[in-house]
């Protein structure tokens, strides 16, 4: 009887679903399998550590050669799949070849959205893997100019590391305000003036309708007529789930939402395949809706999880959705979704001109539903517990920075 396991994507959720497979007591064996020839490693720093040259490769790896040995995980890099069979429990590499699995679990991220501009110029670049890095790498120098479009994570963390290397650096974004779709304009502001504090130039409300140049980039051309000069593009402006595979094999998805969709334990609509990290649409009890979530805690957690059920056992996954962002001295860690808010509540000086940092709590009907910390570390653990007791807490209380974090909690 076949009682292998195949895991495609050698991802966060891919890595951690592998390992945790031995330790819930998984004896057959399993296959990983990663487009990259890379030994699988840590993403978030590509933006940061890596792209500043702080970090090489090898000390971002998600986990030594040695430890996949050791658990007797066989490492299928620089491998494609084609397509599977889910009645059949059959799947196809690109290469042809065909393996059979008993269980399978998809854990293939997501990929980066392209301009809709299309161009034949050189030096445009996006952030997903070491090679991208590796190629935007060398255009890094001193006085150059970098435009970078979309202000979320990837394209704040970039320009900061490009402003702390001597570029000089635009960052054009499309909404009112940066980070709008996840965030308040009190942490909005903030982030603004911390990169303008840094010589970044953010231009919001800022739409790129044309992009031009004889070989490669020479400026970026904005529905309002701005010209801005550009030595080489970084665009920043979102993922797309990687469910092609999924929905080729049949498998049901959830309507108007881009996704491989999962029940509570992970499992697709077939019994034998599972789906974990940044492809999947969950649901999720805290918030009562389905989610779709790009982020590493909820790439290990639910892998976790579903490591557990592919076993056998009957686990849920409810975790409490966090983030972080690293952007020059600061460290931005940020608990659930503030949507749907109706009162923000600081804690200290959101201009952080002191360097206290402050933390920002998002309340619904006097309930916590998300925070959001500036180097504010006890708020940012104490504000995890809140979510998941779904705590009501007065504002006044909150602000109080006489009060330890630690007592919100009693």
């Amino acid at each position: 009887m076949n009682n292998n396991c195949i895991i495609v994507g050698a991802s966060h959720a891919g890595v951690t679903l592998a390992l945790q497979l031995r330790k819930e007591g998984w004896t057959g064996p399993i296959q990983l399998v990663g487009e990259e020839n890379e030994l699988p490693y840590h993403r978030p720093p590509l933006s940061k550590d890596f792209l500043s040259g702080s970090k090489d490769l090898q000390a971002i790896r998600l986990r030594p050669l040695k430890i996949y040995q050791d658990n007797a995980i066989e490492l299928m890099l620089g491998c494609t799949v084609k397509s599977f069979d889910a009645d059949t429990k059959q799947l196809t590499l690109g290469d042809g070849r065909e393996f059979n699995y008993q269980k399978l679990a998809l854990c293939t991220g997501a990929r980066v959205r392209k301009l809709s501009i299309e161009t034949p110029l050189n030096n445009i670049f996006y952030i997903r893997s070491a090679a991208d890095i590796d190629a935007l790498s060398t255009q890094i120098e001193a006085g150059k100019r970098g435009v970078i479009i979309g202000a979320g994570y990837i394209g704040l963390e970039t320009a900061a590391v490009l402003a702390q290397k001597g570029l000089q650096v635009t960052v054009l974004e499309m909404a009112e305000r940066v980070l709008q779709r996840v965030t308040s304009e009190t942490l909005s502001a903030y982030m603004q003036q911390l990169h303008r504090s840094h010589g970044v130039d953010i231009v919001t409300s800022a739409k790129v309708v044309e992009i031009q140049g004889q070989e490669s980039v020479e400026q970026v051309i904005c529905a309002d007529g701005t010209v801005y000069p550009a030595d080489f593009l970084i665009v920043g402006i979102g993922v797309i789930p990687n469910s092609e595979l999924a929905e080729s094999a049949g498998l049901d998805n959830r309507e108007g939402m881009k996704g491989i969709a999962v029940n509570e334990y992970g499992q697709t609509s077939n019994p034998h395949v599972y789906a974990a990290g940044d492809c999947t649409i969950h649901p999720n009890r805290l918030y009562q809706r389905h989610l779709s979530l790009e982020s590493v805690q909820n790439a290990n957690d639910q892998a976790r999880v579903v490591a557990a059920n592919i076993c056998g056992k009957q686990q849920v996954y409810d975790a409490v959705p966090w983030f972080w962002s690293d952007q020059y001295d600061i460290k931005l860690q940020m608990t659930g979704l503030s949507e749907g808010y109706d009162q923000v509540v600081c804690r200290g000086d959101a201009s952080n001109e002191s360097g206290a940092g402050f933390a920002l709590f998002y309340l619904k009907e006097g309930v916590v539903i998300a925070a959001d910390c500036v180097s504010r570390p006890k708020e940012f653990m104490v504000s995890k517990h809140l979510l998941k007791s779904k705590a009501r807490i007065d504002a006044a209380l909150l602000q109080d920075e006489t009060v330890e974090p630690a007592s919100f909690l009693s």
